[in-house]
């Protein structure tokens, strides 16, 4: 019996994805939950599981094609379960082989190349043969002839050539050679964009193009923090089942304090209209190898220090994994994002649309500064605060900022929330 497997119903939010990866070939075994393919999204990617037990029949949507919400993806033949008995895996007497697993582009070589697929080697998933293997079999059939192959009788010996001839020779060696090592040193590789990597692109280019974007700065001694987070961040972790005390949790809850004496920083714009938010989603930008997230932390305002920190690893983590819902990074009235985890010092980050806000912090780095009067050196970080000018004032931003820095150089105020 033939299974059908599609895409899942999108959100609304999603128009389309792209088949990113198939875990199994045509004629592999499958069994139930496994994860037969990948669908990237702009925002997920979304792993599509066997149904049943079985053997992948037909694979309708090949790697980097665009499907849609409940597309055909292939199908799957059930397993019969009416018998016990393996199949003989072999064929039978008469029978042809069958064919092996092999990358289209690999076929292609083979076929050019005169390549049975049968003696090349797979280094793919589950064996599959790829490109560069059939490139490997020539090469090794082109250094060791076969054995038992006649060798052919030497033609007659040339004449030896003249000194200038020689010289002539070596001289167009040479340039062969070194076209040769030219060639080899500028190779280009040309692959599509992720479809994450191109939603990225097109919502920073909006953010440029739509929003009065400006960024104020200062800089904050982190001294403070650093010293709560010594003397208790063994505590914390042992008291919180291995959460944490890191940087983050402080201010995301700073920037809660600031955001609700600054509603504007923690509105949007929609259209004509100006959305007060009568909550605080906070959003933490995370880097994953496919690019930047946002998951959302949820009524920030109403979490304790431990909590953020633990949703916050938790999303971290996940993120890294793919395994972030479209829920986790829809929403957010507010965006924090750390350059410094890279040895950022100073940058300008871009607004997450619709927000009219993100605050970026940076590395922690030694400085001199006056304190009383007195040249000392103290940890200090860059601060900087994006805002959409058509909606916050530059008064209000530079307060705002002025209120996260006085607020994390003495977090005892974070805690009371005056």
């Amino acid at each position: 019996m033939s299974v059908q497997i599609k895409t899942p119903t999108f959100a609304e939010s999603i128009s389309e994805g792209t088949v990113a990866t198939w875990h199994k070939a045509v004629g592999d075994a499958v069994r139930r939950d496994e994860v037969l393919v990948d669908v990237e999204t702009d925002k997920v990617v979304i792993e599509i599981f066997a149904p049943t037990d079985g053997v992948l029949a037909e694979i309708a949507k090949a790697e980097g094609e665009t499907v849609h919400s409940e597309e055909l993806l292939g199908r799957l033949t059930e397993a019969d379960t009416e018998t016990d008995d393996e199949p003989d895996a072999s064929p039978a007497a008469g029978e042809a082989a069958p064919a092996p697993s092999a990358a289209p582009a690999a076929r292609k070589l083979a076929a050019e190349s005169g390549v049975d697929l049968a003696e090349v080697a797979g280094t793919g998933r589950q064996g599959r043969i790829t490109k560069p293997d059939v490139r490997q079999h020539l090469q090794a059939a082109g250094a060791d002839a076969p054995s038992g192959e006649i060798e052919p009788q030497p033609a007659a010996t040339p004449a030896a050539p003249s000194p200038a001839e020689s010289v002539a020779s070596e001289e167009a060696r040479a340039d062969a050679g070194a076209d040769a090592r030219a060639d080899e040193s500028r190779v280009e590789r040309r692959v599509p964009m992720t479809r994450l990597r191109a939603s990225i692109a097109e919502r920073l280019v909006a953010a440029q193009r739509t929003a009065a974007m400006l960024t104020t700065f200062n800089e904050v001694d982190m001294q403070p923090v650093m010293a709560m987070r010594k003397r208790y961040g063994e505590e914390f972790q042992a008291r919180h089942n291995g959460t944490k005390l890191g940087f983050m949790g402080f201010f995301v809850r700073a920037a809660v304090e600031a955001l609700k004496r600054f509603p504007a920083v923690n509105a949007s714009i929609d259209g004509d209209d100006i959305v007060y938010h009568g909550y605080y989603d906070i959003g933490v930008a995370v880097s994953t190898e496919r690019g930047l997230v946002v998951p959302v932390v949820r009524d920030a305002d109403a979490l304790g220090l431990h909590q953020i920190e633990c949703a916050i690893a938790e999303y971290g983590a996940r993120a890294r994994d793919g395994k972030l819902t479209l829920p986790e990074m829809q929403g957010g009235t507010f965006t924090i994002s750390n350059g410094g985890v890279f040895g950022s010092l100073l940058s300008t980050p871009i607004l997450n649309p619709p927000q009219t806000g993100i605050l970026g912090m940076h590395k922690i780095e030694p400085r001199p500064v006056v304190v009383d009067g007195e040249v000392v050196v103290r940890p200090m970080m860059y601060l900087a605060l994006s805002y959409d000018h058509r909606l916050i004032d530059g008064r209000e931003a530079v307060r705002f900022l002025v209120t996260v820095k006085d607020l994390i150089e003495d977090p005892a105020r974070v805690l009371l929330e005056i």
